[in-house]
Formats: C-alpha cells, structure tokens, sequence
C-alpha cells in the first residue's frame, strides 16, 4: 500500500512533524511510504496513493498559503473522483497554545470529505492522544525560535509520539481497507 506524507514547513517544525508521521507509517511492513515538501509534491501522484496525510504550519487559524496552493490543483482529479474511497488525514503547528490549531485542522479536512476520501483521525483510546491530541488528526504547538539564526528547537517525546500514532493508524486503517 502506498502512503503519502505532504507538508507545507516554513521554520522546520512542520517538517520535523511530518517525518514523525511518515516513520510512524512506515511501522507498517505493508507501507510504502512517499515524503514531500508541497514544493516538489506532484498532484499527479495522489492517483496512484491509497492514503495521503497532508499538514502545514497554521496560519491565523486556516491552511498555509503554499498547501492551499497545492490543495486547489487537486480539482482535476476531483471532477474524475479519482480520490473517493482513499484514506486521508491532517495534521499542523501553531506558534501558540491558542494559535488556531483546531480551526486549521478543521479546515484542513475539508478538502478531504470534498474528495471523497475516508477520514481518519486519532480515537481518545490511543494512549498518545488521550490527554494532548485532538481527534482531527495531529496538532501541535511548537515554539517560535529567537531568530533566524537559531536552530530549529526539535520535537518534544510528546509530540513525536502523536506524530507516529497518527502514521501508524493511517497504515492500519488503510491496510485494513485494501485487504477487502
């Protein structure tokens, strides 16, 4: 089965978000996993995927201009149905605990339910989101470095794991869907 992993990153916590979900996909010996930045993705491929996850940095409560950007192009394969039945799901960073995480990913999903895609987020009985995730899919909140200059501050053990849960449980949903 094929799982891709589309990000939009502008500081590098998205990215570092996005590996941990890729990783956590790739727990399944089933998956292959594809990993893209929305700059170098091809909408083209998303045919050929039975999972996509994509994510970005959350700005002012709602999707990335560059996502966005990516996520309109996928209007041809919406005319053809091209991604009804393939499972999907989200994920983001806000700079702030109230930075719009929800809204984002909210916003993030509909495109998917447009699409006809098979929604999976993270149940309340995975242990890594019981008391810090979200059952939209995977929100975090990153700190914003001083400067440019400064390194990008790595994920925590928290949110690394809701990261790989989210990956994981789009493997096995997905495996479990191309099995029928």
């Amino acid at each position: 089965m094929k799982i891709c992993v589309v990000y939009d990153s502008e500081g590098g916590h998205t990215e570092q978000l996005a590996r941990a979900i890729a990783d956590g996909a790739r727990s399944n010996l089933q998956a292959e996993v594809f990993f893209s930045h929305v700059s170098e993705a091809n909408v083209r491929d998303m045919a050929d995927m039975d999972a996509i996850i994509w994510g970005c940095p959350g700005h002012f409560g709602t999707i990335s201009s560059g996502l966005k950007n990516w996520i309109d192009k996928l209007g041809y394969l919406w005319a053809r149905g091209t991604l009804v039945g393939k499972v999907g799901a989200v994920f983001c960073t806000t700079a702030t605990v109230h930075g719009g995480c929800e809204a984002t990913l909210l916003n993030l999903l509909t495109p998917l339910y447009h699409q006809g895609m098979i929604v999976v987020g993270l149940p309340g009985n995975i242990p890594e989101n019981a008391l810090y995730g979200s059952y939209y899919g995977v929100g975090i909140t990153c700190p914003v470095e001083e400067s440019s200059n400064t390194p990008v501050a790595p994920l925590g053990e928290q949110e690394t794991a809701l990261g790989m849960a989210l990956g994981k449980r789009v493997a096995e949903v997905t495996a479990k869907l191309a099995s029928r």
